[in-house]
């Protein structure tokens, strides 16, 4: 009976991963109801997933890390910033309603969602990491944004990494394999917090792991094969979910 417990929770850990590794999302999207869902309590949930983000980023780093699909000098701007965004994002949250802002910041998202559909892809054979000419000065407050929009509103980082970094000018797949190399930083930084905090819970912590490690791997495999059109209609799609999904939340009704 153990057993088979374990295999449902590494399938659980599989799936999330790999969607998270093919988006640079992270995972806690997923993460947090999931645990709900089976009886942690919404702020161990939370905690709990922000370490398991950990695990979830590193493991898809190392993956596109070796597909060489890192601009690490934008990752870690974006990231530089995004740890100090994160911290006044929760502490702005004792002064204003979520509520509201999850329903203004996902209509927003929907609307970005919209606009990635619509497009046009570039596959990543077609130009060469070295050759994307980036604005360094403004990266840093793209990754300040989305560490505000992580703290304040409990959504990953990545669904402002990549978004931003597709407007910038890098390609659907190099924007998802670094902000997955972004979010390693801000996720550790986040999951230090709650451990202090005792909301981090071991026990389900380990249980998912395995899965999520494994998942990520092979969700990087997968958008690797996956044409840069495909990829972006499909993080469209997701982000859209996200959307939804906040604005009903926010709206007070029951969404996991």
């Amino acid at each position: 009976m153990r057993a088979f417990v374990w295999g449902v929770y590494f399938f659980i850990g599989v799936f999330i991963g790999i969607l998270a590794a093919m988006f640079g999302l992270g995972g806690g999207f997923l993460i947090v109801p999931t645990l709900n869902f089976l009886g942690v309590e919404i702020h161990h949930a939370v905690g709990t997933s922000s370490a398991a983000i950990v695990f979830t980023s590193l493991s898809s780093a190392i993956a596109y890390h070796r597909q060489r699909r890192i601009h690490y000098k934008a990752g870690l701007l974006l990231a530089s910033t995004a740890v100090i965004g994160a911290y006044i994002g929760a502490w702005i949250t004792s002064y204003i309603s979520s509520s509201q802002l999850k329903v203004i910041f996902g209509a927003v998202l929907f609307l970005v969602a919209i606009r990635i559909y619509r497009k046009k892809s570039v596959e990543p054979e077609e130009v060469r990491i070295e050759e994307v000419k980036l604005d360094y000065k403004i990266i840093p407050i793209g990754g300040f944004i989305a560490g505000i929009a992580s703290g304040l509103l409990g959504i990953g980082g990545g669904a402002i990494n990549v978004p931003f970094l597709t407007y910038m000018g890098l390609p659907i797949h190099y924007a998802v394999a670094t902000s997955s190399f972004a979010i390693v930083f801000t996720a550790t930084s986040g999951a230090i917090k709650h451990y202090t905090m005792g909301n981090v819970e071991v026990g389900w912590l380990l249980l998912l792991v395995p899965g999520l490690i494994t998942g990520a791997q092979l969700g990087a495999k997968i958008a690797k094969r996956t044409r840069a059109s495909q990829l972006t209609r499909a993080f469209a799609v997701v982000m859209a979910f996200l959307a939804i999904r906040m604005i009903l939340k926010g709206m007070g009704y029951p969404f996991p």
